[in-house]
């Protein structure tokens, strides 16, 4: 039975887990079930690679929807307002999550680290010793390159959403075909910077894809 399968029992015991407060009975409970630090390290980047391809779309959504602005040739726009905002909301939304998933895989890579690290200590033979740690130190390298990539597209979420709040917010005030004008700059910028985002959530992904593969 996978990971996915024992989402219902998982749950139960995630809630068990948070109560405690105590990391040793989440962990405890999936040891129980098959599942060790590294399937849910491994379970955690597929989620976060998930949600970020859900972003991925949910931006390029948002931008698409920018871009109309300026082209708007009439009407009421009210029903433009309202759907700008809806797709601020979906983003943020989106954003949310990423930064959530990115913070949870970094919870288990710590604890999976520390864990290695010191049982490390309890080999008798040193070849498995060095050979473990050399599997230890190849994993972090590898995990280095993920969470940066990470971290870098997570940045770059922010100021895209800043400028997105900024332009609901305006329309918000001046629903009219001038201050639709005057947003043809801002476009064109946001374009830009929300191309850049995609582009490194693609690398992100890309690199959670390599990390995983390097742990099956």
């Amino acid at each position: 039975m996978g990971m996915k399968q024992t989402l219902i029992i998982g749950v139960v015991f995630i809630a068990l887990g948070s109560l405690s407060g105590c990391n040793s009975v989440y962990y405890g409970t999936w040891e129980k079930l098959g599942f060790h630090k590294r399937d849910i390290l491994v379970e955690r980047v597929e989620d976060a690679r998930d949600d970020q391809e859900e972003a991925k779309v949910v931006f390029a959504d948002a931008l698409e929807q920018f871009q109309s602005v300026v082209t708007f040739d009439g009407g009421d726009l009210e029903p433009l307002y309202k759907k700008l905002k809806s797709e601020l909301a979906d983003c943020e939304s989106r954003a949310k999550a990423v930064r959530k998933r990115i913070a949870s895989v970094e919870k288990v890579a710590g604890d999976l680290f520390v864990e290695w690290d010191t049982e490390l200590e309890q080999y008798t033979s040193d070849d498995l010793r060095r050979r473990s740690q050399t599997q230890l130190n190849l994993t972090k390298g590898r995990y280095a390159k993920l969470i940066t990539a990470m971290r870098r597209a997570e940045e770059k979420m922010e100021p895209v959403l800043a400028v997105f709040r900024d332009q609901v917010l305006f329309l918000k005030h001046n629903l009219n075909a001038k201050a639709l004008a005057s947003l043809e700059g801002v476009v064109v910028e946001l374009d830009r910077d929300v191309t850049a985002l995609i582009a490194d959530m693609q690398r992100s992904i890309d690199e959670a894809n390599a990390f995983i593969k390097s742990l099956e």
